[in-house]
Protein backbone atom coordinates (compact mmCIF):
# COMPACT_ATOMS: atom_id res chain seq x y z
CA UNK A 1 0.00 0.00 0.00
CA UNK A 2 2.63 2.56 1.18
CA UNK A 3 4.83 1.42 -2.16
CA UNK A 4 1.87 2.60 -4.62
CA UNK A 5 1.20 5.90 -1.97
CA UNK A 6 4.85 6.76 -2.97
CA UNK A 7 4.91 6.12 -6.71
CA UNK A 8 1.62 8.23 -6.78
CA UNK A 9 3.39 11.14 -5.10
CA UNK A 10 6.74 10.66 -6.68
CA UNK A 11 4.47 10.83 -9.65
CA UNK A 12 2.69 14.05 -8.57
CA UNK A 13 6.19 15.66 -7.82
CA UNK A 14 7.81 15.20 -11.16
CA UNK A 15 3.95 15.98 -12.87
CA UNK A 16 4.45 19.78 -11.13
CA UNK A 17 8.06 19.63 -11.76
CA UNK A 18 7.93 19.33 -15.33
CA UNK A 19 4.89 21.93 -15.56
CA UNK A 20 6.89 24.86 -13.83
CA UNK A 21 9.87 23.98 -16.29
CA UNK A 22 7.78 24.29 -19.09
CA UNK A 23 5.89 27.59 -17.85
CA UNK A 24 9.65 28.86 -17.06
CA UNK A 25 10.53 27.96 -20.56
CA UNK A 26 7.82 29.56 -22.12
CA UNK A 27 8.33 32.56 -20.34
CA UNK A 28 11.75 32.33 -20.94
CA UNK A 29 11.50 31.76 -25.17
CA UNK A 30 8.90 34.89 -25.36
CA UNK A 31 11.05 37.27 -23.65
CA UNK A 32 14.10 36.78 -25.38
CA UNK A 33 13.07 34.96 -29.10
CA UNK A 34 9.87 36.67 -28.85
CA UNK A 35 10.28 39.88 -27.29
CA UNK A 36 13.95 40.32 -28.77
CA UNK A 37 13.32 39.03 -32.20
CA UNK A 38 10.08 38.16 -33.62
CA UNK A 39 7.93 40.90 -31.73
CA UNK A 40 10.60 43.77 -32.25
CA UNK A 41 9.26 46.03 -34.62
CA UNK A 42 6.33 46.93 -33.03
CA UNK A 43 8.04 47.12 -29.34
CA UNK A 44 10.46 49.57 -31.02
CA UNK A 45 7.67 52.16 -31.34
CA UNK A 46 8.07 51.81 -27.24
CA UNK A 47 11.02 54.10 -25.64
CA UNK A 48 11.98 52.87 -22.80
CA UNK A 49 15.14 54.88 -20.85
CA UNK A 50 15.35 56.21 -23.99
CA UNK A 51 16.21 53.29 -26.31
CA UNK A 52 13.66 51.11 -28.34
CA UNK A 53 11.87 48.48 -26.64
CA UNK A 54 12.54 46.07 -29.00
CA UNK A 55 16.55 46.68 -28.82
CA UNK A 56 16.39 46.66 -25.03
CA UNK A 57 14.64 43.20 -25.11
CA UNK A 58 17.17 41.86 -27.34
CA UNK A 59 20.57 43.34 -25.24
CA UNK A 60 19.33 43.49 -21.92
CA UNK A 61 15.75 42.72 -20.83
CA UNK A 62 15.70 39.05 -21.96
CA UNK A 63 19.05 38.80 -19.44
CA UNK A 64 17.25 40.48 -16.79
CA UNK A 65 13.92 38.34 -17.04
CA UNK A 66 16.38 35.17 -17.09
CA UNK A 67 17.62 36.10 -13.73
CA UNK A 68 14.55 36.46 -12.96
CA UNK A 69 13.53 33.18 -13.31
CA UNK A 70 15.94 31.44 -11.75
CA UNK A 71 15.45 33.14 -8.60
CA UNK A 72 11.39 32.72 -9.54
CA UNK A 73 12.45 28.73 -9.88
CA UNK A 74 14.12 28.17 -7.13
CA UNK A 75 11.28 29.86 -4.78
CA UNK A 76 9.32 27.68 -7.39
CA UNK A 77 11.10 24.45 -6.54
CA UNK A 78 11.59 24.92 -2.78
CA UNK A 79 7.64 25.11 -2.56
CA UNK A 80 7.20 21.79 -4.45
CA UNK A 81 9.57 19.87 -2.37
CA UNK A 82 8.20 21.12 1.26
CA UNK A 83 4.59 20.16 -0.01
CA UNK A 84 5.42 16.75 -1.52
CA UNK A 85 8.03 16.64 1.63
CA UNK A 86 11.73 15.91 -0.07
CA UNK A 87 12.66 19.17 1.39
CA UNK A 88 16.85 18.82 2.52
Amino acid sequence: MSLDKDKNNARAYWKENVRIILTYLVIWFLASFGCGIIFVEPLNTVQFFGFKLGFWFAQQGSVYIFLILIVAYAISMNKLDEKYDVHE
